[in-house]
């Protein structure tokens, strides 16, 4: 069998789950399996990519050892706070430990109802099976903690969304599924033993060293609020917009999960989104350091009655720890954004040159992406071409070059040369080629998913036969929102 499962969250209490086997797809064909991934995870590649394999990934058939349910959780969404989500259309198969001795998630998605489904057919039109394939890969080949894609297939069967669609299953990968939203779940029905079961639980299985901590969940705390602090600042980076941060789609493992309605900039603007639901734009770009904040103090919530037996000083030990984000979440971000411009450190007088560009640029309708892969060819080649073409009004980015590249005297060039280059994608999913493919897609041409995909597994090596992915939109190739999938 090409998987070799060991399911230790199965062996939770039933409280934690609901067991429940994927509903069976009428003739399932493989789109895409991970190869390179399935090694990554020890698991029988050639194996996987059978008809067996293919019955496994469609939800056709139970794997040897697998033991599927859907995960129970709560969340806030949008703000407000709903006490029963949980997998609605996800089924976690079970667990495999890699290569690389990491326990990680094997769990379909489109995969039928489950207790959680609320009515829904628990399906996935087969669009959002695409653009979490390629958006999931892209983000791991970027170097963002991420969920992983295995597998893509067609149903062969339909769903009803904005009329009649194909579906699919995608197969997600992750270090876990659990969310702040799984301890909600806890929270808001006021089992505090079973919050605490699910924080050793989380503690043993993703920071072990925390275990000789004082208090061990304090200590967890403190891990999960600088890891998402990192990884959003990374996020920016990148000018990447989740667009639905919602408390369930915050992983504690550090990991962005759920490419929903997410895009990637193309024109700079701090308050963008993209998300069709995101109405008065609580997740826009220039959000996510404070929404992960918010986020990180409904998790410090949960976990009060652990945290001490006195309420007061529990709350005083979690207000402590979430003080500490904007300092993390600052420094990350501060070190990213001034190596974008070829500096390294992050004093205030750099952040000044990035906080000016980046108005400049939103001044300028340019292009995120382009404007900071190119400043590299203004250092390497003395012309400003590149980059003053990608705005509106030239003037203002001629006058910040001028003040960069004074402060640039005293920097070894090639270093900088070097830092900016892995400091800067060139080929990013953009949305219209992401629309391109799922368009295609839902025709059965797949070859615009596969190019894409082979395009964003390399995205800082610069490839003249790839230049058509560089290009942002034309106006009538501008996508306005994106969508969850639902």
């Amino acid at each position: 069998m090409p998987f070799t499962f060991d399911n230790t969250y199965a062996r939770l209490p039933d409280a934690f789950f609901k067991r429940v086997a994927p509903t069976r797809v009428s003739a399932p064909a493989m789109i895409r399996l991970n190869h390179s991934l399935a090694t990554e995870l020890g698991i029988d590649a050639a194996g996987l990519d059978s008809l067996e394999g293919l019955a496994i990934l469609s939800g056709n058939q139970q794997a040897n050892g697998s033991d599927p349910l859907a995960m129970a959780y709560s969340g806030h969404q949008f703000g407000g706070f709903s006490p029963q989500l949980g997998d609605g259309r996800a089924i976690l198969l079970g667990e495999v430990v890699g290569n690389d001795g990491i326990r990680r998630d094997i769990q379909l998605k489109g995969s039928g109802p489950t207790p959680f489904s609320r009515r829904g057919d628990g399906r996935s039109a087969l669009g959002p099976v695409l653009r979490e394939y390629l958006v999931s890969e892209a983000m791991a080949a970027l170097g963002v903690p991420t969920t992983r894609a295995l597998a893509a297939v067609a149903s062969g069967d339909h769903v009803v969304r904005e009329g009649m669609m194909p579906s699919g299953v995608f197969t997600r990968v992750a270090q876990s599924h659990i969310r702040i939203g799984t301890f909600q779940w806890f929270a808001a029905r006021h089992d505090d033993d079973n919050l605490r079961v699910l924080a050793d639980y989380v503690i043993a299985r993703h920071y072990p060293a925390v275990q000789q901590e004082e208090n061990p969940y304090l200590a967890l705390l403190n891990q999960v609020i600088e890891r998402q602090a990192r990884l959003i600042a990374h996020w920016i980076q990148l000018g990447f917009i989740h667009g639905v941060m919602n408390t369930d789609n915050m992983t504690v493992s550090g990991e962005t999960i759920d490419y929903g309605p997410c895009a990637f900039m193309d024109t700079y603007h701090p308050a963008k989104t993209f998300s069709s639901i995101d109405r008065d734009g609580r997740y826009a770009f220039g959000n996510q350091g404070p929404i992960g904040q918010w986020n990180l103090t409904r998790f410090a919530e949960t976990l009060l009655p652990l945290l001490h037996t006195d309420q007061k000083k529990a709350i005083t030990m979690a207000e402590s720890s979430l003080d500490a984000f904007t300092d993390l979440h600052q420094s990350a971000l501060h070190s990213r954004l001034t190596a974008k411009i070829g500096l390294e450190g992050g004093d205030t007088d750099d952040w000044n040159l990035v906080e000016s560009l980046l108005q400049t640029m939103a001044n300028g309708e340019s292009d995120f992406t382009l404007v900071f892969r190119h400043l590299a060819t203004v250092l390497d080649t003395g012309s400003d071409d590149e980059v003053t073409r990608q705005f509106n009004q030239p003037t203002e980015i001629v006058s910040w070059l001028k003040a960069w590249r004074t402060r640039l005297q005293d920097v070894d060039r090639d270093r900088t040369l070097d830092l900016m280059r892995r400091s800067n994608p060139i080929y990013i999913p953009r949305n219209h080629r992401i629309e391109e493919a799922i368009k295609a897609g839902n025709e059965g041409d797949f070859e615009p998913f596969h190019r894409l995909n082979h395009v964003l597994q390399q995205p800082f090596t610069e490839r003249a036969e790839s230049s058509e992915y560089e290009v942002p939109p034309a106006p009538d190739e501008v996508v306005h929102a994106t969508f969850c999938g639902t």
